[in-house]
């Protein structure tokens, strides 16, 4: 599930799983002293139905290890969302810069082989960023960039593919 912010992209991907029991998979970090970031999680949190079981998978190596390590019969996973993620990566290897991009390539490597090997339904959500204007800063490029190519290689495993604009899903594949 693809889209811009605000696109409705996430209420739109829990919508798609109507089983009572689901692994929600939140990949964003919380920030010290940042109350709108805790509002925004606090929405996410509260549209959830009690028998959902959140994950929080913060570090980088998390989110493909919890993905291999599922079985046919395990719930429906959804990960809420891979930008998010990525910037945990980038964080973490100091690469906002444009270095340690071996260590970043590795961890999207690890990813992207888990989601095409995951062995129960997986509903995943990502932003479109590669849609506007070109960011003024060497980060913001590089952030664009690194998340346009993680979701083209994502996109390559998966059997649906699912963009949202203004509200309205269009499905590419």
């Amino acid at each position: 599930m693809l889209g811009g912010a605000r696109s409705g992209k996430s209420a739109h991907a829990e919508g798609l799983l109507t089983e009572a029991t689901v692994t929600y998979v939140a990949t964003a970090r919380r920030y010290p002293d940042d109350t709108d970031w805790d509002d925004r999680i606090a929405l996410h949190v509260a549209r959830r139905p009690a028998t959902w079981h959140t994950v929080e998978a913060a570090a980088p190596s998390d989110l493909p290890a919890l993905l291999t390590a599922t079985s046919y019969d395990d719930p429906p996973i959804l990960v809420d969302d891979l930008s998010t993620w990525l910037v945990g990566v980038l964080d973490d290897h100091h690469a906002w810069e444009g270095k340690a991009q071996d260590a970043v390539e590795s961890h999207v490597d690890a990813l992207v082989r888990s989601v095409a090997t995951c062995r129960t339904r997986l509903v995943l959500v990502t932003a479109e960023v590669g849609l506007g204007v070109i960011p003024s800063t060497r980060s913001g490029r590089l952030f664009r960039d690194h998340l346009g190519a993680l979701n083209a290689r994502v996109a390559e495993v998966c059997d649906e593919v699912t963009l949202l604009v203004a509200g309205i899903p269009l499905k590419l594949r």
